[in-house]
Formats: structure tokens, C-alpha cells, sequence
């Protein structure tokens, strides 16, 4: 059997502010087909090792490698698709339908100007399929709610056919009954179209029947495994990482819920 391709390789990995390292020793390794949700408290270096990966930081010590290249010399970005904290700083003013927005995600590969013709524009309606938003395609994005508005910029980063879709903390805005439909729709992103996911995510129940991996991050790398090994893993050990007690909430269906902090 062939062994699945590296998307992203992570090799001892440290960075700091100032003084103070805010990740030290870090290494991580995604394959082809992964969907990792990474964990951890405030401050623990979730968002630094995402721009890391994204070269939104430069390195200080350690090495990065996206699709076998070192990050210094990558230059096909157009394999990796990003989703940010969009419900902090998006203006719900904005005139721009759901495929307009979706299709701004192309603006990159065809240029600003550049008229859409019939196999663009079907890239566009695949990309708003692909995340179930279709009804709502001549909606303007500012009548939505934070959830179907995370959900629209997904299928933004999704229009250009990425290998890699990043996720920063994407249910920021999203109400609590809709967080488990979001991560359903990920969940579908990643087994049905193939897509590998990079999640950072506080919900650490919520995503361990829907990511393939986990990994929890403070500072140093303290578990990277496959869910099922991090399901096993006990609320004593949890609270050890976090630094205070961890209740792990299950529902009927016998699922990890929710944690409690």
C-alpha cells in the first residue's frame, strides 16, 4: 500500500517573543488526507504555528516543509486555502452576494478584472454546493448569520481548489446548536472531497468524532496522535496539559461533547 503523501512537516520547531518562547521544539507531521484539530489553552502557540505555516512570521529556529519544499523556497500558495477569525472584523454591511464573495476567491488566479466564464462560474457554485449553502447564493452575505457567513468564506478559500484548507478557530461568531452541523460540514470537506484540514479549535469534545488527529499544543507538542488514541487519554491527563481541572462532557450517543473548563 502506498504510503500518503507529507503535506506539512514541522521539525523542531521553536519560537519566541521577545524573551519568551511561545513554542519550543515543536515537530508535526500532516499527510495527504489528514483532518488534525489542534488544541490547547490561551496563549499557547496555536495562532503563532499557524502563521509559522503560512510564512505570515519568519522562522527563528527549526525547519517547515510544505508539500516536500522548505517554506523558503514554496511558491505555490495556491494549494493552501485559509479561513480567520472572520466574525471579529467582518463588516455585515458589505454589498456582495454569497457568490460574489465566494468568487472573489479567484480573483488571485484570474485577476481583478477578469470576467468570469462558465466553467469559473461553476467552480464558484461546486465551492458554495460543497458547503451547503446553494439557497442562499444571491443572498447578500451581511443578511447571514455568523455561521452561514464562516460557511461562505470556506467555500471562498475552497473556489481555488486547495490541498490544504487552515482553520483558525472558525466557530468564533457561530452559535452553540450550529457548532455541531459546522464540524459536519468539515467532516465532509475532508472524507467526501478529499480535502486536508487543519483545524485550531477550543472545542476539544466537540471535534474528536470528526478530525482523524489531534494534536494539543502549549508551547510543547504534549500529544499528537489519531483521535481514537486521544479519546483514550484521561481527564487527569487533560487537566495536567491545561494547567487546571478538565471535565469531559459525553452525550447520548456516547461522543466527547464538550469540555468544560
Amino acid at each position: 500500500m502506498e504510503s500518503a503523501r507529507t503535506i506539512v512537516q514541522v521539525c523542531d520547531l521553536s519560537y519566541r517573543y521577545e524573551k519568551d518562547y511561545v513554542l519550543e521544539k515543536i515537530n508535526l507531521t500532516i499527510n495527504e488526507g489528514d483532518f488534525l484539530g489542534i488544541v490547547g489553552p490561551n496563549g499557547s502557540g496555536k495562532s503563532t504555528l499557524i502563521k509559522l505555516i503560512l510564512n505570515l512570521l519568519k522562522l527563528q529556529k527549526g525547519e517547515i516543509f510544505l508539500f516536500g519544499e522548505k517554506i523558503n523556497r514554496f511558491k505555490d500558495w495556491g494549494k493552501i486555502g485559509f479561513v480567520s477569525q472572520k466574525a471579529n472584523s467582518f463588516n455585515s454591511g458589505f454589498p456582495a452576494t454569497v457568490f460574489e464573495v465566494v468568487a472573489s476567491g479567484l480573483t488571485k488566479k484570474l485577476g481583478l478584472f477578469h470576467r468570469l466564464k462558465k466553467a469559473d462560474r461553476q467552480k464558484v457554485m461546486n465551492a458554495i454546493k460543497a458547503v451547503a449553502m446553494e439557497p442562499f447564493v444571491k443572498r447578500n452575505i451581511g443578511e447571514l448569520s455568523g455561521g452561514q457567513q464562516q460557511r461562505v468564506f470556506i467555500a471562498r478559500a475552497l473556489v481555488s481548489e486547495p490541498l490544504l484548507l487552515i482553520l483558525d478557530e472558525p466557530t468564533v461568531g457561530v452559535d452553540a446548536k450550529n457548532v455541531h452541523a459546522f464540524y459536519e460540514m468539515l467532516q465532509h470537506l475532508n472524507k467526501n472531497l478529499g480535502i486536508t484540514l487543519l483545524l485550531v479549535t477550543h472545542d476539544i469534545g466537540t471535534i474528536t468524532d470528526k478530525v482523524t488527529h489531534v494534536a494539543c499544543l502549549n508551547k510543547h507538542l504534549h500529544f499528537h496522535g489519531n483521535a481514537a488514541e486521544f479519546e483514550k487519554q484521561r481527564s487527569d491527563g487533560l487537566s495536567d496539559f491545561y494547567g487546571h481541572d478538565v471535565h469531559i462532557l459525553t452525550h447520548e450517543h456516547d461522543h466527547l461533547e464538550g469540555v468544560r473548563q
